[in-house]
Parts: C-alpha cells; structure tokens; sequence
C-alpha cells in the first residue's frame, strides 16, 4: 500500500497575495475553488514536484506564517536562486552546515543535501532550498 504525501496546508493572512506571491515563484495553480464567502482552496505545485501547497480560507486555523522548514530540492542550487532572484523572490545568500554551525557560501564539497538558500512567504512561511546534484 503506497501512502503518497501529496499536499499540505500552510496558513496564510491574505490568499490572494499568497496566491500571487507563490506564482511569481514559479508555482503552478492546480485549483483555485471558492464555493461560498467563508470558503477557498487554492492548490499550488512548484515545478516538477509531486506534492503540492494549498493555501485559502476556512481551511486551518493554524496562525499565518507558521509553516516552517518547508523543502525544495533542486540539482542546481545556483540556477535555482538565480530563478527565485530573477522572479522577484526575496531569496537569502548560500549557505551550507560545518562544524560550527551555519555558515556563509555553498558546500566546500558540494556534496548532495549540503548546499541552502532560504524565502519566506508574505506571512512569513519558511522554505529551504537544497541542492541534491546526484539523481
């Protein structure tokens, strides 16, 4: 039996900020359903991914910009800020973990997992960029 994770749901103040803030960092709009004043759902899938976010109303009662840690993993961290960057996206420098903790620039070794660049949302909602080279 597979048990494919497929969305999940990130608490935002205004949806269609959201909405255009998560379009304009190259995400894709699934469904954008609002049957009634009290309830939206708006599905949106980053390139290539199998899982996707959905934000709206009537959805959670979780406080906006509590979505932490969330994940991206790309080939090409560099291209990938790059895109972010280019969209408009407020995205952070590189930085990778050594011994010390966090520190500024891409891996030393470039190895898979090793390499971040971070967003936020309009709320606040944290993502990670990481690269994995290595398919």
């Amino acid at each position: 039996m597979d048990f494919k994770f497929e969305a999940v749901v990130l608490p935002v103040s205004d949806v269609d900020t959201s909405k255009a803030f998560y379009e304009r960092a190259g995400f894709n709009v699934d469904v954008d359903h609002q049957p009634n004043e009290n309830f939206r759902v708006v599905q949106l899938t980053p390139p290539g991914s199998a899982c996707s976010v959905i934000i709206g109303k009537g959805l959670t009662t979780a406080t906006p910009g509590s979505g932490q840690g969330l994940h991206l993993v790309v080939t090409d961290i560099e291209a990938a800020r790059g895109e972010l960057a280019g969209r408009g996206v407020d995205v952070s420098d590189f930085f990778h973990f050594g011994p010390g903790g966090q520190e500024d620039g891409l891996d030393p070794d470039r190895q898979d997992y090793g390499s971040f660049v971070a967003f936020n949302d309009p709320d606040g909602n944290s993502w990670l960029v990481q690269e994995r080279r290595s398919s």
